[in-house]
């Protein structure tokens, strides 16, 4: 079994975080763990600002009542970590079924000592269909 290193910790930390703020629809959570030049890229290749991805959540468009992930892979480089997650969710968006399974590529960054998402990309997880 491969250790887990301090960063590596502080990465998968960080993803559980971001996966309890995302299922909870926690905007005031996820808006302390991402980076203010945050953008993240949709399962069907919309962009979204940081502003853009909270307002989801504080309008109530986006509601989650299932978000899990697995199969999480960390690689860190110094104050930057690509992280891979196989997730699944039961959600709506706008009242429109948006759950399904996916796969994450996350980029973590340590800013000020703390890790932070500067950035996602979702896609739909072929395998799990």
């Amino acid at each position: 079994m491969a250790t887990t290193t301090a960063t590596e910790r502080a990465v998968l930390n960080l993803v559980e975080d971001w996966s309890a703020a995302e299922l909870a629809g926690d905007w005031a959570a996820l808006g302390v763990l991402l980076t203010d030049d945050f953008i993240g890229v949709g399962p069907k290749g919309y962009l979204r600002a940081r502003d853009q991805w909270l307002a989801r959540y504080r309008s109530g468009a986006v509601r989650t009542t299932a978000f899990e992930v697995g199969d999480t892979q960390v690689r860190a480089y110094g104050d930057t970590a690509v992280v891979l997650v196989a997730q699944r969710q039961q959600s709506t968006n706008n009242g429109d079924d948006a759950s399904g399974a996916f796969r994450f590529t996350l980029i973590a960054v340590r800013q000020d000592d703390r890790w932070r998402l500067a950035g996602l990309h979702v896609s739909p997880d072929a395998a799990a269909a």
